[in-house]
């Protein structure tokens, strides 16, 4: 229980460290997803045509995603081994480094063919430092906070991706607004780039003055020698159900932030601006429900709000685009709107479900390797196989797809135990 002043200043603290540190991460990340949706198919694949070179720049965007399991696992070994704050130091510099690497890249124009090669090396080391961020962050929060306010001080953490988007969206917003087509083709899309320097400033300088989580402090000489190893032989069931109960929210949230976003643009022909201010609606709607569902689950449980969640998301799939092909601004934000916000009430449990199924000792790893997990089906697949869909089938196609990845992630959040009551410090499994 946080009874002190200190102890309440500290929380306060440690809930704006976990905050700014995942919004200055995935700001980073998503404006990669709106530039690819927008400038990277002319800047960098310019001889593949529109339509490839969408497909091209999306593709881009979903590399990351390969990279991020790869991410938990090396960062999670450190995590584990060394501790969360070291470790959530180091994915910062990481992310923020490849992110104005990009800004600074020469276009195909100017370097051929090393210009979509070097775009993919630094995509990739964005996907490293992503995949190690999440599972540290929500440990940061979850790890410090009372038992029965656990859900809403790991809410913090996972406010870090709606106000990304809607950060990343307002500035793209801005740079288009003040600049004209040809100077936001030409250099006004690297300003979001360059300008994340100065957020991963205040990142490092946030959490270099917080502590070490008590959770990892008490393991002292019973630390994992390989977390990795220890979380496949001891709890495999755990991340793999963990993985699929979070599918749908990757799948709603990526079709919602890149491929609406081309889809608004070129298909429904709104206009970047109009896109761009009904992107920034679906932030904050996304973010209202993270909120409140992350309140909600330490009142009835993790595993209920979850369900609800993802049974909701079923029914929306199914008519999300025909909503879409209404063709209006209104009937665009409707369906980012709720797109967005079921993503919320699904993903506003997950920062303090996902770390309370693991021991202490393998926590970041297998929180970690099972969020990203989800984020390869959930994340990198639905963007790239709607444009196919569309193509191949029509809209319902990607309706169906979005239900699929619905059903399973109703499945794995039934079967997955509560974990309301579980004590962080204590190992939830016992050792074999």
């Amino acid at each position: 229980m946080v009874s002190s002043s200190t102890s309440q200043q500290s929380m306060g603290r440690i809930a704006v460290a976990s905050l700014v540190g995942t919004t200055v991460e995935f700001y980073d990340f998503f404006i990669f997803g709106t530039a690819a949706a927008l400038v990277f198919s002319s800047s960098f694949f310019p001889a593949m045509g529109p339509a490839a070179g969408t497909l091209a720049a999306l593709a881009t965007f979903g590399v990351a995603f390969v990279a991020r399991p790869f991410g938990s696992i090396l960062f999670g070994h450190f995590g584990d081994r060394m501790g969360r704050k070291t470790t959530l130091v180091v994915t910062l510099l990481l992310m923020g480094l490849a992110t104005v690497a990009i800004g600074l890249l020469p276009t195909a124009a100017s370097i051929g063919a090393a210009a979509p090669i070097l775009l993919v090396v630094f995509r990739l080391c964005q996907g490293l430092a992503v995949g190690g961020e999440w599972a540290g962050a929500v440990l940061l929060a979850a790890e410090h906070a009372p038992p029965t306010r656990r859900g809403k001080y790991a809410i913090f953490p996972q406010l870090g991706p709606s106000l990304a988007f809607v950060l990343a969206s307002g500035t793209f917003l801005i740079t288009s607004l003040t600049l004209s087509k040809e100077q936001f083709a030409s250099f006004g899309w690297r300003i979001p780039f360059l300008a994340s320097a100065l957020l991963v400033l205040l990142g490092l300088y946030v959490r270099m003055k917080i502590e070490e989580t008590p959770a990892f402090t008490d393991l002292a000489a019973t630390k994992a020698r390989v977390p990795l190893f220890e979380v496949a032989r001891r709890q495999p069931r755990e991340v793999l159900l963990a993985a699929g109960s979070v599918t749908m929210l990757f799948s709603f949230f990526y079709i919602g932030v890149t491929f609406l976003t081309a889809y608004g643009t070129n298909t429904l022909q709104l206009g970047k601006p109009a896109v761009l201010m009904i992107g920034i609606l679906g932030g904050l709607c996304f973010a209202a429900t993270t909120i409140m569902s992350g309140l909600l689950c330490d009142r009835v449980g993790r595993r209920r709000v979850t369900t609800v969640a993802n049974a909701a998301a079923i029914a929306w799939a199914l008519v999300l685009f025909p909503v879409l092909s209404i063709g209006t601004p209104l009937a665009f934000a409707i369906g980012m709107c709720v797109t967005l916000g079921l993503v919320g009430v699904a993903y506003g449990p997950a920062g303090a479900h996902l770390p309370e199924l693991f021991q202490a000792r393998y926590r970041y790893t297998g929180a970690g390797l099972a969020y990203n997990l989800a984020g390869v089906l959930g994340g990198a697949v639905p963007p790239l196989a709607a444009a196919w869909l569309i193509e191949s089938f029509g809209n319902g196609a990607i309706g169906l797809y979005l239900a699929a990845m619905a059903v399973l992630s109703l499945a794995c959040s039934i079967a997955l135990r509560e974990t309301r009551e579980v004590a962080m410090a204590e190992p939830t499994v016992q050792p074999t």
